[in-house]
């Protein structure tokens, strides 16, 4: 086995052995009507860490990048760093026992890597193609294995203990890392903070309103992670920005709060 594959793999099977660590424990799930925020003080003091990184960091590099970098260029970018995310979504589609959006993305991949110039453009779309975006936290989910405590990561901001293992599976097993070696997984690398550079400006809005504008924006984060998230696992796909401060909603209001199981 290759010397740089080979501690890779140990991670992955040291990530997939904690997963199943945790899926041996109960799912249980919170009350109805509670957030399960069992470390709000620590979560608190990290979102406001988070906001001074925006602060000072993020918000204006992503300003810079997005009036300094042409659109189209921005669009190929993003494009590409999409494409190589097929190969996870595809695991975790197996994984799932989801095999038509496993076929799905396996073909979407190989279109957009021949025809879209190795993923800068989105020929598949154009065809019909769609992705059928997942993760090993929604793997998670599948399998029956309970949300956990919300929790604040460093810079990367809302999750929940099942979403943070899966990050981390994610992260070890996904294939095309662990197909390359540096310095190609290193342009990897820098095709996904040019990815996240590209969200938070054209988010812009939406988070500083979140960040700074609200009377409690950890609170009005936490929210909306929860009622997205949720959301997007109980229908399977990727759901629109949920504005909290709209007077009415095209979508019917999801309680953040409630049980994701529930029939």
């Amino acid at each position: 086995m290759s010397p740089v594959l080979r501690p890779r793999l140990h991670l992955a099977l040291a990530a997939v052995a904690l997963t199943a660590l945790a899926a041996c424990g109960p799912a249980t799930l919170p009350p109805a009507g509670v957030v399960n925020d069992p470390d709000e003080q620590a979560n608190r003091a990290m979102h406001d860490f988070n906001v001074g990184v925006d602060r000072a960091i993020v918000r204006p590099v992503s300003l810079g990048y997005g009036q300094v970098v042409p659109e189209p260029l921005r669009i190929g970018l993003r494009n590409a760093s999409s494409n190589l995310d097929q190969p996870l979504y595809v695991v975790n589609n197996v994984l799932q026992l989801r095999l038509q959006d496993a076929l799905q993305n396996t073909f979407r991949f190989l279109v957009n890597s021949t025809f879209g110039l190795g993923g800068l453009l989105d020929p598949a779309t154009d065809m019909g193609i769609f992705a059928a975006d997942t993760d090993f936290g929604e793997t998670m989910h599948v399998w029956g294995i309970s949300e956990g405590g919300y929790v604040v990561l460093p810079v990367l901001g809302p999750s929940t203990s099942r979403d943070t293992v899966g990050l981390l599976v994610d992260t070890a097993m996904n294939p095309t890392r662990l197909a390359f070696s540096t310095p190609e997984s290193d342009y990897i690398t820098g095709l996904s903070v040019t990815d996240g550079l590209n969200t938070r400006y054209e988010l812009g809005n939406e988070i500083d309103r979140v960040y700074y504008d609200s009377p409690d924006g950890y609170r009005q984060a936490r929210i909306l992670y929860l009622q997205n998230r949720r959301f997007e696992l109980r229908n399977g796909g990727a759901v629109d920005y949920l504005d909290p401060y709209a007077e009415s909603q095209e979508a019917p209001y999801l309680d953040p709060y409630e049980d994701p199981y529930a029939q």
